[in-house]
């Protein structure tokens, strides 16, 4: 074979998400800290715009972190993305392969038999006296009335259902029946109040679609669990979704009935919740099929023709698979830095990359924690700087105030773990865009001998592009037999890292590896260019304006600027802002991003 298919072993076969090597939650709010008292009914303040841009002077730009080629020979053309954040709306595909929307924000009736009727007013107070301990014989006696089998099961089952806490039996007295309730066990079994009580035939779980503006998934589940006086655990979710966005996706939530969550409507902003139902099972990440995106690129330059070949080759040939640029942060300390010094066991340095001063404008306390930091090394004193401790660098210093700067590994365990895991992941990110950018600088797009296919796609003859696949650096994983595959061993070699020993002494941090295929092909591909006078309007139709019947967006036939709308649908773990940068030709970085804006609006 030109390939060495027949070198993956089938145990090998392992995606990304099979190594738990998907993407990480969206960085933009996990590495800054949030006012504690952040009220989730006020609304986003957007970022000031010169303070934005001053940030990102310092920030990454793509070729920082191994994003360089393209696969289309179009000529590129300039345009903004994520102008607003409403120009980059993002729909859930879940595993039916159905497109999750916000279209309906009823509450389901509830599918118990009503057995309010079968208690007389005066039975009710009884055994209302009888649950809170006020009835000093212990039992109360309900003598059973045309008696049948349906009848005392009813009973039974209103008496429960009502009075939790309460236990039921038949007993015959004088050639009558009597349903007898009791207490369990003791005053200890004086159990929750009647809204905490859970139908047997309902689903453990409400899933419901979870529509939010301008908000990362984590802090939207943060402030849903607030205001149900809940805990984060108790949701799940397929996959964290970008923050300066709109989105919509499924979530599921532990015994939260729909009504509750229905309720939450009236107060929240930028969030919307509905399409409830209940089910029996939570949801698993990586468990949807992928993302319809709809995307607006404003103030575009290109020509008609232009932007007809950028599309019709992103269509037909896909873009390079890269880790977009939020896999790598937004300050001057890249995440994958963090990640190198984690994997060589450097741990004073994993302190010092996420505590350090460092260049650009940050929120004002962060710059003052991070100052006295550097002054003292001393974390309670860094520590009293932070409004909010549950930031990451909070977290840290916690960990070194409770544990010490000896226990380094102690005190970084505070940060939780999709967090601390983050860090390695960027690592490996780097390293496969490093290695995809030279794959493609001495193949281009033809499958060569030496390259990887997974098993089980198609006869070998018939490889192409489309079906290589290029390993992230782990201890499961073979690599090329070609020269890209010693140029692995080199890049980690110079970064101090042995290739073949990527098993960590922190179990956690020990990294199988995982194969990601080198070029996509979008689905469900179409587009159009629009004209508009105004930048400050919407170019979308949202679900939640459809809801609200709210007019969708007219065009105008001519206008001062013109747009590129463009939507297709992704597998998870491929960024829709790579393919973006494909058809502009273009850095899709928001230090660069940043800086056409303000030439733009200057």
């Amino acid at each position: 074979y030109l390939y060495e298919e027949q070198d993956l072993p089938l145990k090998k076969q392992k995606t990304e998400a099979d190594h738990g090597n998907r993407a990480a939650p969206s960085q933009d709010e996990e590495t800054s800290c949030l006012p504690e008292e952040e009220e989730a009914c006020e609304g986003e303040e957007e970022e000031d715009g010169d303070t934005f841009a001053d940030m990102m002077k310092h920030g990454l730009t793509e070729t920082d972190v191994g994003i360089l080629k393209y696969v289309s020979d179009h000529e590129g053309f300039s345009g903004i993305l994520k102008e607003r954040y409403s120009d980059f709306v993002v729909h859930e595909i879940n595993k039916q392969g159905k497109t999750v929307h916000l279209d309906d924000v009823s509450v389901p009736a509830d599918t118990e038999p009503k057995d309010d009727d079968v208690l007389t007013e005066e039975q009710k107070k009884q055994l209302g006296d009888l649950q809170l301990y006020k009835n000093k014989e212990g039992t109360v006696s309900i003598q059973v009335v045309d008696d049948t089998k349906e009848k005392r099961t009813l009973i039974h089952k209103a008496i429960k259902t009502q009075f939790p806490g309460l236990e039921t039996k038949t007993e015959e007295k004088d050639g009558c029946r009597f349903i007898v309730a009791y207490h369990v066990a003791g005053k200890k079994a004086l159990a929750a109040p009647r809204k905490h009580f859970w139908p047997k035939n309902r689903g453990s779980f409400c899933h419901f679609v979870l529509y939010k503006e301008n908000k990362d998934t984590m802090d939207a589940i943060n402030v849903l669990s607030k205001f149900l006086r809940s805990v984060p655990n108790m949701f799940s979710y397929m996959g964290t979704k970008d923050k300066r966005a709109i989105t919509v996706q499924e979530i599921a939530v532990l015994r939260i009935t729909a009504d509750r969550l229905a309720h939450l409507n009236k107060c929240l902003l930028n969030l919307k919740v509905g399409n409830f139902s209940y089910k029996n099972h939570p949801l698993k990440l990586g468990e949807l099929q992928g993302n319809h995106f709809t995307v607006i690129i404003r103030n575009i330059s290109g020509t008609g023709e232009q932007v007809h070949q950028a599309m019709t080759s992103l269509k037909q040939t896909g873009f390079i698979n890269y880790y977009g640029m939020q896999r790598f942060g937004t300050t001057a300390v890249p995440t994958q830095h963090v990640g190198r010094a984690i994997l060589r066991n450097n741990w004073n340095q994993v302190v010092d990359l996420i505590l350090k001063p460092r260049p650009g404008a940050e929120k004002e306390y962060l710059v003052h924690c991070r100052e006295e930091w550097a002054k003292t090394q001393d974390p309670e004193a860094a520590l009293k700087k932070l409004p909010n401790k549950r930031c990451l660098e909070g977290q840290l210093l916690r960990g070194l105030s409770m544990y010490g700067k000896k226990n380094i590994v102690t005190a970084f365990g505070l940060i939780p773990r999709n967090n601390r895991l983050m860090y390695i992941h960027s690592y490996q990110s780097f390293v496969w865009n490093t290695m995809v950018s030279r794959r493609i600088q001495a193949f281009g797009l033809k499958a060569v001998a030496g390259d990887l296919v997974l098993r089980g796609t198609e006869e070998a003859e018939q490889h192409s592009i489309h079906d290589i696949v290029m390993p992230l650096p782990g201890f499961d994983v073979i690599y090329p037999s070609h020269h890209i595959g010693d140029g692995y061993r080199e890049l980690l070699s110079a970064d101090g890292l042995d290739i073949d020993n990527m098993r960590h002494k922190v179990r956690d941090y020990s990294l199988a590896g995982a194969y990601r295929r080198i070029i996509i092909r979008p689905t469900d591909v179409s587009w159009d260019v629009i004209q508009y006078d105004d930048p400050r309007i919407s170019l979308v139709h949202t679900d939640f304006e459809k809801l609200e019947n709210k007019p969708a967006p007219v065009f105008n036939t001519e206008g001062k600027y013109r747009a590129l709308r463009m939507e297709f649908s992704l597998p998870p773990s491929t960024y829709a802002t790579m393919a973006v940068r494909e058809v502009l030709k273009l850095d899709t970085s928001i230090k660069k991003q940043t800086q056409l804006n303000t030439l733009w609006f200057n």
